[in-house]
């Protein structure tokens, strides 16, 4: 997998240049990012990003990690990176028309009226100076090719799902797992979701027995930012630190 953890001097990933592709925010090598909300996938309430605490800094060494947000459309990828992103979400959302009617299901999100068409990215900074570089990937068949592209480099991967129509994550799981990606399963709640409980989720979705799987309401900050370390925990359990 072309992915490491790395703690480069430079002050800011998005601004870096040089040969160091490890600085490339878009992953065309090792890392991930760190971000932290934008998207109406699914969830109308719009999130305030909140004030920025954590920049990097020239004097402490950040270890930057770049992860996926995955999941299949209108799952609550956008509204996920939203809530938790320290910095103004970059995403690419386009209003949907009727040309889209026959190859997008809107079975549960029958008020959904945008998409992502790209990518949504967001940065958070943890304790520790670990920084979180998060990619939120289309989640609709056609954007494969650009999924394969956005995940190169990515360390791991959070699959959001959606209790009404589970069986839609699956496609997003196989294509992670065929990426080597380590990842966690987080179900967003909505507030017509049937509740079940976490056993049979796991049942359900055929997880291994240490995959991660937390529920959350990806408009709440708190609950996303506890799936979000969940799955970094997960990855980190794993991989090895690289030697100074």
């Amino acid at each position: 997998m072309d992915s490491a953890l790395s703690s480069p001097p430079d002050d800011d990933p998005d601004n870096a240049s040089g040969d160091d592709s490890r600085h490339d925010p878009c992953g065309r090598a090792a890392g991930t990012t760190t971000a932290v909300a934008d998207d109406r996938d699914g969830h109308e309430k719009d999130a305030t990003p909140p004030p920025n605490e954590m920049y990097l800094s020239p004097d402490t060494p950040q270890t930057l990690v770049k992860l996926l947000v995955a999941g299949p459309f209108g799952v609550g990828k956008t509204t996920f990176i939203r809530s938790l992103s320290e910095t103004e979400p970059l995403h690419t959302e386009e209003i949907m028309t009727s040309g889209s009617a026959a190859v997008d299901d809107l079975s549960g999100a029958r008020e959904k009226s945008t998409t992502t068409v790209a990518i949504d990215f967001g940065r958070l900074t943890l304790p520790g100076d670990l920084v979180l570089y998060m990619f939120g990937t289309p989640g609709q068949r056609r954007f494969r090719p650009l999924w394969q592209d956005i995940a190169r480099g990515a360390l791991g991967a959070l699959v959001l799902a959606d209790t009404r129509r589970l069986s839609d994550s699956f496609e997003v799981m196989d294509m992670i797992e065929e990426a080597g990606l380590r990842y966690a399963v987080a179900v967003n709640n909505f507030p017509d979701s049937p509740a079940h409980h976490p056993s049979k989720l796991r049942d359900h979705l055929d997880l291994l027995p240490d995959t991660p799987l937390v529920l959350c309401d990806a408009r709440d900050r708190d609950q996303a930012a506890d799936a979000l370390i969940a799955l970094v925990g997960h990855v980190l359990a794993l991989t090895p630190q690289e030697s100074a």
